[in-house]
């Protein structure tokens, strides 16, 4: 399971260099074009690829209202990249010297000058200035007094049969402001948004798993069911517990004493509490310490209906409860976003950075990249980075659609993974056998061949590919300085072209879904009855937060000294023994893998039978994990070894 952003924005367009990079990405910056007008900063991205001519309908009517918000550069953009990079990598002098929150806000911050010239211009124009906070400020307005400040006209287009207002030309900001503006966003108003005072629906209806089970991996197999490659397949776990994979990522004695790990969502569970609690009694973890499970919410929440709040709720259950199973004594602060939108995720990531409220965070959502614009992907990199002075780190799952060629039709990879400043984790089938003993791995990717009606043969087998770990060649960023020498150029200069290209993932964990994660939840029965059940999940959205866990203990065994950006430091352990190089086939070539998977075909209970089918492993679309680094499974998983791996030099 990993929950998508909602996107109202075109493809990205390519603008400046970071140092980070290698001739990477500087989005949403100041452009230099043939069309940028006299005076004037364009703000890259601002005109959606929708808006077309062909889709023109005409100038919008001037009193049409406004809402926009205009995000902030800072004073020192090109200062806050490099210091990024200089404080994370593990070969720099300047290497975990973090700055505070305040000192990151004076050094790099906009300033309060920048502010009020930024208000000037937004006001003299006819806008009103009416919230913000030191990353942006909110505007309303006029339609008018929008193309005055914004330099553009706004027209109405159709799209999708439905008719939205956009920029005709890139919006743009004054050149006397000095680069004080990083981008603007809500011109556009697709898709229609709803009102502001929505409640948080029940939960979703329940879903649980038919079994039989096996216990740990493979020690359930039913001898009468049809052989899959040569052999019978186990049946799949009923779902490893905390101590499984503890035992499976070398967890040893180290348990996130004295360490911060924040997640963010959109939206928050109400019974994520009692939920939490439940769990760890039931599956054997560390009961919850009073105040070990904290809560930062926004004042209300939008978009309930569009982002399908409810099913937000699961998301965060798992997330908590992996990241708790992991590392049973560490923090965990949730961090709920108002909607599943960038404006209001942005703001929950700035709230972990501003208030320096975790030194890890574990993000299990995204986009596509073809859904990227340069303007919104220039505020997620701002705040990495900021992160990073900070000695925070952003990890991000790499998606559950492997190239995305079934679900876009495109082969491309996610977003905000494929950033340079963002870790991305992929994902893997895990086997953990008796006594939690680590068995193999392979790269998540699922094909599936249901029983035949006389129960003697998989059906059409090993059937349609179901789902797996997303990666990729980014389109958008060019390769930065930790992926040279690993990263294999056939994967590096895939999209074609000189130019090496960002690859996902970083590192991975577990995340099939059919050797994945028992979580427990409150979830809404037939009945409409409220009720606590249990079932077994999986996604890179489980990847994610158990990295994040792994790295709540490897930040212990640090001391408590905080890991940060992480990306250097993986790959500077790269080709070592602290990982498991996951391949397709870790018990050989020509030995595929497979479990078999009962379900109940209402997802509730037996009443309407069951459905037994043959999930095949280790088919990941177009993508492969291979030895060495590959774009399933990156550097690979954590191993024996790993927690302890990254003691800073005393």
């Amino acid at each position: 399971m990993r929950f998508e952003r909602k996107r109202t924005r075109a493809a990205l367009v390519a603008a400046a260099a970071l140092p980070l990079v290698a001739g990477a990405l500087a989005l949403g910056t100041q452009s230099a074009s043939a069309d940028q007008p006299s005076g004037r900063q364009l703000l890259t991205g601002t005109k959606p690829q929708w808006a077309t001519a062909q889709a023109d309908q005409g100038a919008a009517a001037d009193s049409g209202k406004v809402t926009a918000r205009v995000y902030l550069a800072g004073k020192d953009a090109k200062g806050l990249a490099a210091y990024a990079q200089a404080v994370s990598d593990p070969n720099s002098a300047s290497y975990g010297h973090y700055l505070t929150a305040a000192q990151t806000q004076a050094r790099f911050g906009a300033t309060a000058a920048q502010r009020a010239a930024v208000t000037k211009w937004l006001t003299s124009a006819g806008l009103k200035v009416t919230g913000g906070n030191q990353h942006y400020l909110t505007v309303t307005g006029d339609v008018a007094a929008a193309e005055k400040a914004f330099g553009t006209t706004l027209h109405n287009y159709s799209k999708a049969g439905k008719t939205y207002r956009a920029p005709a030309a890139t919006a743009s900001a004054p050149a006397s402001l000095n680069g004080a503006v990083l981008t603007v966003t809500g011109l556009d108003t697709a898709p229609k948004k709803v009102s502001h005072d929505d409640t948080l629906p029940p939960p979703d209806a329940v879903f649980k798993n038919a079994g039989p089970f096996s216990t740990y991996f493979g020690s359930n197999t039913n001898t009468k069911l049809p052989d899959a490659y040569g052999v019978k397949a186990p049946y799949a776990i009923k779902g490893y517990t905390g101590e499984q994979l503890r035992a499976a990522y070398g967890a040893g004695k180290y348990t996130g004493k004295g360490v911060r790990v924040a997640i963010t969502d959109a939206y928050a569970s109400p019974y994520i509490a009692q939920d939490a609690a439940q769990y760890a009694k039931r599956n054997g973890d560390q009961k919850y310490k009073a105040g070990q499970l904290t809560q930062v919410l926004p004042s209300d929440y939008t978009k309930t209906d569009e982002c399908g709040a409810s099913g937000w709720y699961g998301e965060e259950t798992l997330d908590v409860e992996a990241v708790h199973a992991l590392a049973p004594d560490a923090n965990i602060v949730y961090v709920g976003g108002a909607s599943c939108y960038d404006d209001d995720l942005l703001d929950a990531l700035n709230k972990v950075v501003d208030g320096h409220l975790a030194d890890i965070v574990s993000n299990s959502w995204g986009d596509v990249e073809a859904n990227e614009t340069p303007d919104v992907a220039a505020a997620y990199d701002q705040v990495f980075q900021q992160g990073a002075v900070e000695g925070i780190g952003f990890y991000f799952s790499s998606g559950d659609a492997g190239d995305n060629v079934a679900s876009t039709g495109v082969k491309q990879a996610d977003t905000p993974g494929n950033s340079p400043w963002a870790t991305s984790v992929g994902g893997t089938s895990l086997a953990v056998g008796k006594n939690d003993t680590y068995q193999w791995e392979t790269g998540w990717g699922t094909e599936r061949a249901p029983l035949s009606a006389d129960g003697k043969t998989w059906t059409g087998f090993p059937g349609p590919y179901t789902s797996g770990a997303g990666g990729g060649t980014s389109k958008l960023y060019a390769q930065p300085f930790y992926q040279r020498g690993v990263v294999p150029d056939s994967l590096a200069l895939a999209n074609g072209g000189s130019v090496k290209q960002r690859v996902e993932p970083d590192i991975a964990a577990v995340a099939d879904p059919n050797t994945g994660f028992l979580v427990g939840q409150t979830q809404t029965f037939p009945d409409g009855s409220l009720q606590y059940s249990e079932y077994r999940i999986g996604g890179t959205s489980l990847a994610a937060p158990v990295i994040a866990g792994v790295q709540a203990l490897a930040q212990q065994a640090r001391h408590g000294i905080a890991i940060g950006f992480a990306n250097p430091l993986i790959y500077n352990q790269y080709g070592t023994s602290v990982y498991h190089d996951v391949t397709d086939h870790p018990l050989g070539q020509g030995r595929d893998l497979a479990v078999v998977r009962v379900d109940f075909a209402n997802s509730f209970d037996s009443s309407d039978g069951v459905i037994t089918s043959l999930r095949s492993l280790g088919k990941d679309a177009s993508l492969h994990a291979t030895v060495g680094y590959d774009d399933v499974t990156g550097v690979g998983t954590p191993a024996k070894g790993y927690v302890t791996s990254s003691l800073p030099k005393r």
